[in-house]
Order: C-alpha cells, then structure tokens, then sequence
C-alpha cells in the first residue's frame, strides 16, 4: 500500500476518533456543535480534493475542540510533504524511464505505464498506450505465443525470459526487438516489468550474413578453383566441388578428417611428400605457399594433378586463428605447356638436340666450373662435309631428313653424361664433361666413323657423307666463351683443310692458320664491303596469279657483293660468314637505308597498292635497336610504310619471338606489311605465329620446283594454301622457274608468283657492276 494512502487512513482514522470524542460535547452546546459541523466539512473537502496543503480554521477557545483542530492541521502538514515526496519520486521514475534507450512498459494484461521510447517505436501517444493490451502491440505472428506465456510470467515462473520478437510501429511494419520481462510491484499490484530493444540492425546483419554465407557457397562451388577451410585443429570443415573432383574424396567423407591424412602432396621435381601446409599455417600464423611444384594424387583414381596451393590462417574479430582456408589450382595444363614451351626454347625443333642458346648456356656453366676448380672438359665442333650437295640436289626436305638422322647417329655414339647440340645449319656441338682428352679423341673419331659409314637414301639417290671435328679443352685456363668457340671453330677448320672426315685438336698455332684462310678472310671482306659501300641491291618482280592488279607485293629486294674486281658474289657465298660474325644487323642495315633511298628517287618504282618486300635475318631481329633504327629511316624517307614488307623466316621468329613480337607490332601498326618466308620448312611452329600480323605466306622454294611432276609436293603445297587462306593470309610462291610451275601454283590457289618464270633478278646500278 502507497505511503500516502496510509497517511490518508491515518488522518480518517484520527479524524473519527475526533469526531467521536466531540459528539459528547455536542450535547453541551450549541457553538460546540456549529464549530464540529463546521471542521468536519473542511477536512471533507481537503480529503475529497487530496488538497493536502491546505489547513482548517482555528478557534481561539483554547479548549479539547481547538487542540483537535491545531492536530488535523499537523497531520495534514506531514501529509503535504509526503505527498510532495512522493511526486518527486514519480517524476524521478518518469524522467528515469523516459531517459533509458529501451522501450519500458508496465503491464499485466493491460498496460499501466509507458515511457517515451516505447510512444516512439510503436507511434502512440504514451497516454493511450495506457489501457491497451499487451499483446496488441506485437506483430500477429508473435501474439499467441506471447499470451500463452504471460501468466507464466506474472505468476514468476520464466523470470528474465527473453524472446525475439517484432512489435507494429506507426506503419503497421514490424520492427524486431528483444523483450525482457521481470516481476514487479506497481500501484500495489503484481505487474511486469517489460523492456524493448531494437535489433533491427543485429537482425539485418545476421540476415545479410546469412545471405553472404549462401553466396560465398555458392560463389565457392562455381568457381575452378578447388577451396578447403579447416577448424583450428586442421580437421576439414568445408570442400567445394572442385576441390571434391581434384583430391578425389567427397565432402561428406572429408568433414571431420585432419586434411593430412585427406590429401596427399609431393613435390614434383624430386617426389618427396610435402609437409602439411595447413598445420605450417596455423602453427606459423601466416600464408603457406607451396608454389609450383606441388603434385596432388586423387584418392579416386590416382590421377596426378600439377597444383598451385596456397594455405592462409582464418582469424575471429579478435585476431586468434580459427582455421586455415586451403586454395588449390589446377595447373596441370598449364605447367605442361610451360615445360613444352621451355623444351621448344631450349631444343632444335628439327632434331630435337639443345639449340644454339641452350648449348652455350650449358657450355658456360661447364667453363665455371672448370674455372672453380672441377674437372677438365671437352668442347668439340662439329660441321658436315658434302651435306650442301644433298640439301641443292633433293631439296630441304631431304637436307631436314639427313640432319635428323645424323643427330641420332652423333647421339647414339656419345655418353648419356655428354651434351649435344645443333649449333644451326649443318653444325652440330658437343660437351663431353669430365672426359679426359683421350677418351675425348676416341669418342669423337667413333663419330667420325659412325657418320662416313651411314647411306642416305632418298628415293632413288644413295648419298655419303662425312664429319670434320674441332676439339678444345675446357681447363681453369680456357679464356672466354668466345675464346672457346673460336678455338674449336678454327680446329674443325683444320681438320676440314687436312681432308675432311678429321678430329683435330686445337693448339695455339690454329689460330694464325684461321686467320689468314677460310672464313676469317670473309669477316675482313665483309668488313670491307661495309666500310666501302661494296653491296649491290638486285630486284626480282612478283605478279598476280590471277593477272588482276591486285594489292600485294610487287617485287623483293635482293642482297649481291663485290669482290675487288667488281666480280658478283651471291649471297650463298658471305650470308654464313656474316652470320658467324654477327655482321648481319649491319647488313641489314644497309640494305634498308638503300632501298629506302632508291624508293624515294624512284630507282625502284612502285605501282600503287603494291609493296617491296626487304628480308631481315634472324640475327637483325634480335637486335633491339632494329626497330628504332628503322622507324627513324622511315621518319626520314618520303615513303609510305604500307609501300614496305618485309620478310622473316619462320625459323628466325621463333628463335627471337618476344623480339619480333614488338618488332612487327610496331611496324604492322604504322602501315608496313609482313610476309612470312620459307613457309613449309618448319610447320611446327606455326601455333606460336598465328598471333603475329603477319599478312603473306612465302611457300619455301623446295617445294614448288618441279611441282607439276612432284605429286607430294603438290599435296604439300595444297594443304599450305589451304591452312594459310584459313588464317587470311595471302600466298606466294618461289622459286616458280617455268610456265608449267606457274599454271600449277595457279591451279592450286597461289595468289602471287615470283620466280625466273615471271622475271629475273636485275640490278639497280648495272653501270657500277660492269665497272
């Protein structure tokens, strides 16, 4: 019972009892009387008005009479400051409730107070929410199962319950809260308690959590890269469908298991197992990277993947690590094509022997370590005698025959420790590491004879051929890289001169002999040539097969040198001396310069839509300051770069493709056109072609002669128009020497013809050759 409903029994009390001591002394006068009448009506109207601050009339009699009336007025004094109390306390409580961030009500099944949050998250005046239902306030969904609860509460059975659920704001929406209900006391009696607070946010962020879980699943299992995460004792938790198929287990199986014992990694290079990635990562605490060289065996069909793996920790918001997240792609394909792509860089594609770059790679690490202290070896060059008259007589492919099968002979004879390379041409190159000077000698006279004993045999011809060979020994004395080539250069030169079919050992002397015979002679007569401008540019036409002027090349420049008598020396002749000495970029050089110049003074005139096609050497290409020097000629000529193709050979791209690449990007971009020459003579290499803007195929010359006989040829030469008109190249023949070749190349979709059929070569300056 409130205080002040005590105070007011109290005083009704006292007040009776008064009243009732008076009546006796009612009966002793009749001013008596008026003055209790009179008492008794202002302390009604102070109790029926709570005007607790009033007071009733005093009488000076000084009798029992005026000390009741000096008492009422104490009594209703304490009373007045109990009351002031008392709405103190409830303004305190109001301010309170109304200052808190929960919604606060006090009900039974009515509501009997609510503060200001609760008015604003329902939209209600606080004075009507009082008297409602309870339940009325929640959404629908909720009423039934919070009214069966509520007598529950009130009895205090579920004290501190708390349940999620939504109550209608002003719209009628539903707005989450979590309600928390306590016992209570209010005016007297049992009530409760009941708090509200908004989870809205918590509820939207769980809800976008969940939907985020959902996508990230869903993300997880479309992508093609195998996901496994772990819990913090690296048992799988999780395994997506690509990690399913590559570790050959299901995840239903997986869950639970350590991911050690699920799947199994070695390294590829040396097959060795792999240490747990996953229990590194949580024990490190930070990305384990296995790289590329892991090798992943399917427990389902012990089919071998190449993967890349990547093992990173999973952290809570706290920072502690909770897990690992295992990433696994499958590089299988693509670690086979970078495998594929570094043999092609590193081998002949003809002979399938180390290349050139690959050789002298390997003969530098062989010198270092001769240099360090290692043991001794063995360098020998190798060059075929008479292979130049199989190569003229039978055509390439016969030559490409001939040079495959004396590789194997050359292979066959040497140990498996030894190195064998083709050097380019004709030119083959061994390594015989750690073999004494002797062996060496032995092995390479067994090659000697190996190569004079073989029969080539093409159709109907039988051809013998020999090898002469260079030695030089690699010792912590051998000189420079270059030193050591030369060295073995000028013995296989000795051995050549001394008959050919020779092993000779290099001694200090050879080098004065090779340098006033042979093809050192050519370096100084190139050097000449260069120095004194003794290069001659001849020009040989190309026409249409179709006979319509179309656009496409018109004629090809062609490279002739002067001997001191002014004598023509065909390219045949100084090309591979240049080519040993790195003199080509020069060469090329000057013919660019030239033809651009006599293209400027109409030496040579173009008709319009047509070009001149320039070749370029494998060397010029790999040259990276080609590109700038040519860019600059054409800059300063007055001719249109679409007046310009140039010709590259296949061989030449491929051993140089990111150079060429650029090369013809750049130049193909400001309008010159490219042709692809000797096509046909390493068909293997045209995947790595077909991105280049190359726009003609040159089919090689081997394969048009003699092509209205050559019922191979012609098939040969059908499929290339074929392949090459699939890819939008136009194509030329060479090499066309009569008019029968010609109605045959014409015949099998040939676009151009250039050949002693359609012209021959002529020169520029006649007047300065016959000088």
């Amino acid at each position: 019972m409130p205080a002040g409903a005590e105070i007011i029994i109290l005083l009704s009390v006292l007040l009776a009892a008064a009243i009732v001591a008076l009546c006796v002394l009612a009966f002793k006068g009749k001013r008596a009387r008026t003055r209790l009448a009179r008492l008794g009506q202002e302390v009604d109207e102070i109790v029926a008005g709570e005007l607790f601050h009033e007071r009733v009339s005093l009488s000076d009699d000084g009798d029992s009479l005026s000390g009741l009336e000096a008492s009422i007025n104490r009594v209703l004094e304490f009373t007045h400051g109990m009351e002031r109390k008392l709405r103190r306390h409830d303004v305190l409580f109001h301010n309170l409730a109304d200052n808190l961030d929960q919604a606060i009500l006090i009900h039974r099944h009515a509501i009997s107070f609510a503060n200001s949050q609760l008015a604003a998250l329902t939209g209600a005046r606080q004075a009507d929410l009082v008297g409602q239902d309870f339940v009325n306030l929640l959404h629908p969904d909720y009423r039934e199962q919070v009214a069966g609860e509520l007598e529950g509460w009130l009895a205090g059975k579920t004290q501190g319950a708390h349940l999620d659920v939504q109550v209608l704001d002003r719209h009628g929406n539903g707005v989450w809260v979590r309600m928390s209900s306590r016992n209570t006391v209010f005016r007297d009696q049992k009530a409760l308690l009941t708090s509200f607070t908004d989870i809205s946010t918590e509820k939207a962020m769980l809800d976008s959590l969940e939907h985020g879980k959902l996508q990230t699943r869903v993300t997880l299992e479309s992508i093609s890269e195998g996901v496994v995460t772990t819990d913090s004792r690296g048992n799988i938790d999780y395994m997506n469908s690509a990690a399913e198929q590559l570790i050959g287990v299901r995840s239903a199986d997986a869950l639970g298991r350590n991911f050690a014992n699920v799947v199994s990694l070695q390294d590829e290079s040396d097959s060795r197992p792999i240490e747990d990635p996953v229990s590194k990562a949580l024990e490190r605490g930070k990305r384990i990277s296995v790289g590329r060289r892991a090798l992943l065996t399917s427990s389902s069909s012990d089919q071998e993947y190449s993967v890349d793996l990547n093992a990173s920790p999973i952290r809570d918001i706290s920072g502690a690590t909770v897990g690992v997240v295992v990433v696994l792609h499958d590089v299988t394909e693509i670690r086979g094509l970078t495998r594929q792509m570094s043999y092609q860089a590193s081998h002949d594609a003809l002979t399938g022997l180390i290349n050139r770059r690959e050789f002298e790679r390997r003969l530098t690490e062989t010198l270092e370590d001769a240099r360090s202290g290692g043991h001794s070896h063995i360098l020998c060059y190798l060059d075929l005698d008479r292979f130049k008259a199989v190569n003229d007589t039978c055509g390439h492919m016969a030559g490409d025959n001939l040079l495959r099968e004396v590789a194997g002979i050359i292979k066959d004879k040497v140990r498996d420790s030894d190195l064998v390379g083709r050097l380019g041409g004709d030119e083959f190159g061994m390594i015989l590491l750690g073999c004494p000077l002797e062996k060496a000698r032995q092995l390479s006279d067994e090659v000697v004879q190996a190569v004079r004993d073989y029969r080539f045999v093409w159709r109907d011809r039988i051809f013998t051929i020999g090898v002469s060979i260079g030695m030089v020994e690699i010792s912590h004395e051998s000189g420079s890289l270059e030193d050591l080539v030369s060295a073995a250069d000028s013995a296989c030169y000795i051995a050549k001169q001394q008959g050919r079919g020779r092993v000779h050992v290099y001694s200090a002397r050879d080098e004065a002999v090779a340098r006033h015979r042979g093809e050192i002679m050519w370096l100084q007569r190139l050097q000449t040539a260069l120095r004194e401008n003794r290069f001659d540019l001849h020009v040989q036409p190309i026409v249409s097969t179709g006979g319509r002027d179309i656009p496409g090349p018109a004629m090809e420049v062609l490279l002739r040198m002067r001997d001191d008598d002014g004598k023509e020396i065909l390219p045949g002749e100084f090309i591979g001396a240049a080519e040993r000495y790195h003199l080509m970029p020069f060469v090329d050089r000057w013919v660019v310069q030239t033809a651009l110049a006599a293209m400027g003074r109409e030496t040579i005139k173009i008709p319009a839509h047509r070009s001149c096609t320039i070749n370029l050497s494998g060397q010029t290409l790999a040259d990276e300051t080609f590109l700038e020097f040519v860019v600059e000629c054409l800059d300063r000529s007055v001719v249109a770069p679409a007046s310009i193709c140039f010709e590259v050979t296949e061989g030449a791209v491929v051993a140089n493709l990111k150079q060429a690449h650029r090369f013809i990007s750049v130049l193909h971009g400001m309008g010159c056109k490219f042709a692809l020459d000797d096509f046909g003579s390493g068909l293997g290499s045209l995947a790595n072609l077909k991105s280049l803007a190359i726009d003609y195929l040159k089919i090689d010359g081997c394969f048009v002669r003699s092509l209205s006989e050559d019922h191979a040829n012609q098939a040969l030469v059908s499929a290339m128009v074929k392949l090459g008109k699939s890819l939008n190249f136009k194509i030329i023949a060479e090499q066309v020497e009569d008019d029968v070749s010609f109605d045959a190349v014409k015949a099998l979709g040939v676009d151009f013809a250039q050949g002693y059929a359609v012209g021959y070569p002529r020169s520029l300056y006649p007047d300065a050759m016959s000088a």
